[in-house]
């Protein structure tokens, strides 16, 4: 099976630790990934803000670029809903009949990290230990949008010495929402301090998450109390070995 990963450019500009947890995992399953130097952004930030025509360039350039794969993986709920749901709809509303073929075909083989573990490759022990205390908050596109339902915590709970506790609200939106953040401040403030409280409520040591953009949002709100919680994308644990032979 050839395999790519598509790390977003939120994870590559930002928390590339991410995009590197996720091809340590797949190596240890015995897979081979592929980085496609050409890939660029899903063109959410477009979609969202009324700019749908202007995707329709990346949306081209991610079927051209991943089209050779039998699989492309993403450590990012978000971007995965993105390219499902919304890449046919701008080949449609946008592009040409080549264009809306080209993205039909690939479309079907993109797959969200713990989706693409736990339905493709059938694993839910991926030779994790991580002796710590974690809660999981499931975002809104893992929960709602590509409805991922137990598959992070059947992984979570597969890894050796791992506390995991209950999130209170778990399903509650962190208020991050990329721009509704900057345009509703105070809204989104309100709804992120509901989210903190509930995090500190755990005793958690860490908070993980299948998005590292609603870890960013809750994080900050952590720090900014002064709280030694900390975030971390689910693929850095599930890469983790702490005190296990290498």
């Amino acid at each position: 099976m050839r395999i790519a990963l598509f790390i977003t450019c939120f994870n590559d500009t930002m928390f590339p630790g991410t995009g590197r947890a996720v091809v340590t995992v797949l190596e240890r399953l015995g897979h081979t990934v592929d980085f496609p130097q050409e890939q660029t952004c899903c063109g959410q930030m477009h979609f969202n803000t009324g700019y749908r025509p202007d995707a329709v360039p990346l949306v081209s350039r991610f079927a051209r670029t991943f089209a050779e794969y039998d699989a492309v993986v993403t450590p990012s709920a978000s971007c995965a809903g993105m390219v499902r749901d919304n890449h046919p709809v701008l080949a449609e509303q946008y592009g040409h009949t080549e264009l809306q073929w080209q993205v039909a075909e690939v479309v079907p083989r993109v797959h969200e990290f713990t989706e693409f573990l736990t339905d493709v490759l059938g694993v839910t022990d991926v030779g994790a230990r991580f002796p710590h205390r974690v809660t999981y908050h499931p975002t809104c596109h893992s929960l709602r949008g590509l409805r991922l339902g137990d598959r992070p915590l059947q992984l979570l709970s597969g890894v050796k010495d791992i506390e995991l506790v209950d999130l209170p609200a778990a399903d509650a939106c962190c208020g991050f929402g990329g721009t509704f953040a900057v345009k509703n401040a105070e809204t989104s403030a309100a709804m992120l301090a509901d989210k903190t409280d509930g995090v500190l409520s755990t005793g958690a040591e860490v908070l993980c998450a299948a998005d590292n953009s609603c870890l960013m949002h809750i994080g900050g709100g952590l720090s900014r109390q002064g709280s030694p919680v900390r975030t971390m994308h689910l693929a850095e644990i599930l890469a983790a070995t702490e005190g296990a032979a290498r």
